[in-house]
């Protein structure tokens, strides 16, 4: 095995330059003789590290000065519930847009806390597509709407911003944060675990604007009220500080490499190349309909379940790891997020021409 490619969906492969210097720094940060992850979050050294990789965040994503960013813990999971504790106000409840399992989900939590109406907006099945997105009609009954741009089961994304009027626009990214460039003057709240396209598992980004803080109801933990969160920068208790530490570096990786325009065009370079190939195979299908084609996390199968297992294995063997589908759907699913190369996504290509020449009946 001379090379390994990681396609796993989270968490997922960091760029090996940010792992590099991290290696590098590992017990001697900043010439201290520690590691960073032994020192006070809140001494002098790490408090400067936390607001540098703000301002490189803020730089890359463009943010607006009325966001505030805010670094949490519990993941995603813990924004489906902070949501409704934080957001639901005069019109009691939210609209929840379904475009696959985790937008499914997010719904079900927030239910423990509001009432919320859910809307399918994808057509499953040879062709599956979102149907609409213009809620402009409906969405000023709602304190917010919630949708996930980005299904890594399914490998459905949104490209349009849903139409929802003058009404708060709440986006799971976890899996397609800053993997391209976006308005985020569209948006109310911008939330993604850090697993895929951030850093380590262990830590949280949500970008809220302004106006939306401070209007938690009386019993939400302190720990999920936006308002305490940040009056603290992020350090209601102690923080993951090495994943904050790994996360500023992927920020400043990306400013030096050129920002988001070329990690999108990578990124479009790397996901048209695996579609084209699985479009012209006789072997490998893809049922999403293409205007809806994730960028992040590529799905497809031979329609045999016994020679989708052995594709597996044998992927594996060859050095290209964690290419099982998600056991929602089975199959085959090719996660490659920000740090995952070309080189990585021609190599499975080559295996997959490899493994159709030797299999195809």
């Amino acid at each position: 095995m001379s090379q390994v490619f990681n396609f796993s969906a989270g968490p997922a492969m960091i760029f090996p330059e940010v792992l590099h210097k991290a290696q590098a720094e590992l017990t001697n940060w900043l010439g201290q003789g520690v590691s960073v992850m032994e020192v006070s979050h809140r001494g002098k050294y790490f408090m400067e590290l936390i607001a540098e990789a703000e301002k490189d965040l803020r730089e890359v994503y463009h943010i607006p000065d009325n966001y505030r960013v805010l670094f949490l813990q519990g993941g995603a999971r813990g924004q489906f519930a902070a949501l409704p504790m934080n957001l639901i106000g005069k019109k009691g409840k939210a609209l929840y847009l379904n475009s696959g399992h985790w937008s499914a989900t997010a719904a079900k939590e927030a239910r423990n806390f509001a009432e919320i109406d859910e809307i399918t907006i994808v057509e499953k099945g040879e062709n599956t597509h979102i149907t609409t997105l213009d809620f402009s009609d409906i969405a000023d009954q709602y304190d917010y709407v919630h949708y996930c741009p980005n299904e890594t089961i399914s490998g459905v994304e949104i490209f349009e911003i849903p139409n929802v009027g003058d009404a708060v626009l709440v986006a799971d990214m976890s899996s397609n944060i800053l993997s391209r460039e976006i308005d985020i003057s569209k948006f109310g709240v911008i939330y993604a675990g850090a697993q895929k396209n951030l850093g380590p598992a262990g830590i949280t980004l949500v970008i809220i604007r302004d106006d939306l803080i401070g209007h938690a109801r009386k019993e939400t933990p302190s720990i999920w009220n936006y308002a305490v969160q940040r009056d603290a920068d992020s350090m209601i208790n102690t923080p993951p500080t090495f994943a904050w530490y790994l996360c500023s570096l992927v920020f400043k990786h990306i400013k030096a490499i050129g920002g988001l325009k070329v990690i999108a065009e990578r990124n479009v370079r790397k996901a048209q190349a695996l579609y084209d190939y699985i479009d012209g195979s006789q072997l490998y299908r893809n049922v999403v309909a293409k205007e809806n084609r994730s960028t992040m996390n590529v799905t497809f199968v031979t329609g045999n379940p016994e020679l989708d297992a052995k594709f597996i294995a044998e992927a594996t063997a060859a050095g290209l790891q964690a290419l099982k589908g998600h056991k929602v759907l089975g199959g085959m699913r090719a996660s490659i997020y920000n740090a995952m190369p070309l080189e990585g996504v021609e190599a499975l290509i080559q295996f997959m021409k490899k493994f159709e020449a030797e299999n195809l009946a």
